[in-house]
């Protein structure tokens, strides 16, 4: 890796921000916790946490302007990586307590309650990482930390035959009463379900793969 990394966490209101800094600080990278539109864009790699209620979370993104830097930094190719309730905002729709709101749109799809007999689905999960996968490159059957009752369990971008110039998303599952999107891995924009700053050594080694990926 060539020189320390530039990381910003979009501070927004949402969550584990302290956690998210000390882990990318512990694995290399020079982090800033901001609200501030430009830091954020200038970043290297800009993380999206997140912790609560869809709905909630979309009011205090947008009142950071977040949804503008994340698509922004993605127009330009800027990485950008998103935790827990951060990443179920980058989806169309959210479906909490029968209130339906509207995410920031980047991928196709609704965040919805798991069909599962214990909520929430809280602890250690295993993966079935997607092939060619760089954030999980040397963690295939490690374990991840999850904290959450919501979850998206049917993603279609890429999945038709169309033959399309961009590749196909890497999509990584798990399984707490039916299946569900755990990772997401879509050019610049990844995605994680689970809680790397809290997963232990295979949380720090993602979040170092991730680390590794940014220009």
């Amino acid at each position: 890796m060539a020189g320390v990394k530039k990381v910003a966490v979009l501070d927004y209101g949402s969550g584990n921000l302290r956690s998210a800094e000390r882990a990318l600080a512990r694995v290399g990278a020079d982090v800033t916790v901001t609200s501030d539109a430009h830091t954020a864009l200038e970043a290297d790699g800009l993380v999206v946490p997140g912790v609560g209620a869809f709905a909630a979370c979309m009011e205090g993104l947008k009142a950071v302007d977040g949804p503008r830097i994340i698509d922004r930094r993605l127009a330009g190719g800027r990485p950008v990586l998103g935790i827990c309730v951060g990443m179920q905002i980058l989806f169309e729709r959210g479906v909490e307590h029968g209130h339906d709101a509207e995410g920031c749109g980047e991928w196709p799809g609704v965040v919805e309650q798991l069909q599962a007999p214990v909520l929430p689905h809280m602890g250690w999960n295993t993966v079935d990482v997607a092939p060619g996968s760089v954030l999980f490159e040397g963690l295939e059957g490690e374990r991840f930390y999850f904290v959450h009752s919501y979850g998206v369990r049917d993603f279609t971008l890429g999945q038709d035959e169309a033959p399309s110039p961009l590749p196909k998303p890497k999509v990584t599952w798990a399984e707490h009463g039916d299946r569900f999107v755990a990772a997401i891995e879509n050019t610049a924009l990844s995605a994680t379900q689970f809680h790397p700053e809290k997963s232990g050594d295979a949380g720090a080694q993602l979040l170092t793969n991730w680390l590794n990926s940014l220009d």
